[in-house]
């Protein structure tokens, strides 16, 4: 998606005074709009800064919504808390975004409406339960609710990320000091034992030549594997075909699978959950299920899913179709369509399989440190008993 640049200007109101402000907009022309629809005539403007969409923080939008539904719940009206909010807001970009909502919503439209004009921040999720909420009367109950699923959401991702992170670090580590040993303390070996002029060992002849190879090739080696990330991520940027392939390839991994299985059935089981609570029907709550989904193989599950409902299929029998989902799912599904309390079945599945996940997150480390402390000692071991296997030769060629 297009980043959104904040803007200084100043304009002309109606009365002919004089105004000055920020705002957000893809670029000038956007803006020189978007002040025209408010009625003033800009005078002159100035790019602060671009905010990409990294720069909107997860925590921030669930602090956001989360402070929304204290102020509506304590009878502050919507536009009111909008604005309590942007005066409140240390970063001037959110202010500037929390007084557009606030001029929207002033305007007369919808709450959802306004969040829908922002879909580099908001995700679809959002304008959805926030649509229920104004239906029935309820925003403040559905601000609650999406705070606290995004919340365990975040949660739930930052376990998983955190539990890659450390073996990654060791492997990296490892391989960097494989590197800086047979690229500047082997050769130092090899210079002193060819003052010797004594036959090397065979395993110790073939790593000084796998040596003698990096220090020849390395730089055009590390070249090339800059240039083949660098295509894999223009690949996987612009090619679904390859994504799909990547994405089968981690359903194969034993240690990856379970997690990322775990973490995209936790968050489409508390989607759904919740828009069942709200009162949208089945359909309604895939499609925002969908729109919530970055995979593109979970995303063509939804699909089969809402053709089959739409079908007339009841969810469990739609499900058993489809090899994404567990035999458990269905089992709890069918019992809570035949009970009349789909809802707390998809509570109780999401909660299962977030508890599952957080646990296999935080058994993966422990799980995967012994094998790198074996890697790594495997790898530093070779190369020192290669360094020094010829020294028990010396003594031989030295008589």
């Amino acid at each position: 998606m297009a980043n959104l640049c904040l803007f200084s200007w100043q304009a002309v109101d109606s009365k002919g005074e004089l105004q000055s402000g920020k705002s957000l907009a893809l670029n000038s022309d956007r803006l020189v709009v978007s002040l025209a629809e408010c009625g003033l005539l800009p005078v002159n403007w100035k790019r602060d800064k671009v905010w990409r969409q990294r720069d909107w923080k997860w925590q921030q939008k669930i602090d956001l919504i989360r402070q929304l539904a204290t102020l509506l719940k304590a009878g502050l009206p919507l536009s009111e808390g909008l604005s309590l909010l942007a005066e409140g807001h240390p970063h001037k970009g959110w202010q500037a975004l929390l007084s557009a909502l606030q001029q929207h919503v002033l305007s007369g439209e919808p709450f959802s409406q306004a969040l829908r004009q922002w879909p580099q921040i908001f995700p679809p999720l959002y304008s959805a339960l926030m649509e229920v909420g104004e239906l029935t009367g309820q925003l403040d109950v559905c601000c609650e609710q999406l705070a606290q699923q995004q919340a365990r959401q975040q949660h739930l991702w930052n376990k998983v990320i955190k539990a890659l992170r450390y073996p990654l670090f060791i492997l990296l580590v490892a391989i960097a000091v494989s590197c800086g040993m047979l690229l500047f303390v082997l050769p130092e070996f090899v210079s002193v034992y060819a003052a010797f002029d004594a036959p090397l060992p065979v395993f110790t002849a073939a790593v000084m030549q796998l040596s003698a190879g990096l220090q020849t090739w390395g730089l055009q080696l590390a070249f090339l594997m800059v240039l083949m990330f660098l295509g894999g991520q223009q690949l996987h940027c612009r090619s679904t075909d390859w994504q799909r392939y990547e994405q089968r390839l981690l359903l194969r991994i034993p240690l990856l699978a379970g997690l990322w299985r775990g973490s995209q059935l936790t968050q489409i089981y508390t989607i759904l959950q919740l828009t069942q609570q709200a009162g949208l029907t089945l359909l309604q709550g895939l499609e925002a299920v969908q729109m919530t989904l970055s995979s593109i193989i979970w995303r063509e599950a939804i699909t089969e899913l809402q053709y089959h409902i739409a079908q007339g299929k009841p969810l469990h029998q739609a499900l058993n179709t489809h090899p994404l989902f567990t035999a458990l799912c269905c089992q709890l599904v069918r019992v809570g369509e035949e009970a009349g309390a789909l809802d707390v079945m998809l509570a109780r599945l999401a909660e299962w399989h977030e508890g599952q996940t957080l646990s296999r997150a935080d058994s993966l480390s422990a799980s995967l440190e012994p094998m790198m402390m074996v890697i790594i000692g495997g790898i530093v071991g070779t190369l020192v008993i290669a360094m020094y296997l010829p020294v028990f030769g010396l003594g031989d060629a030295m008589h």
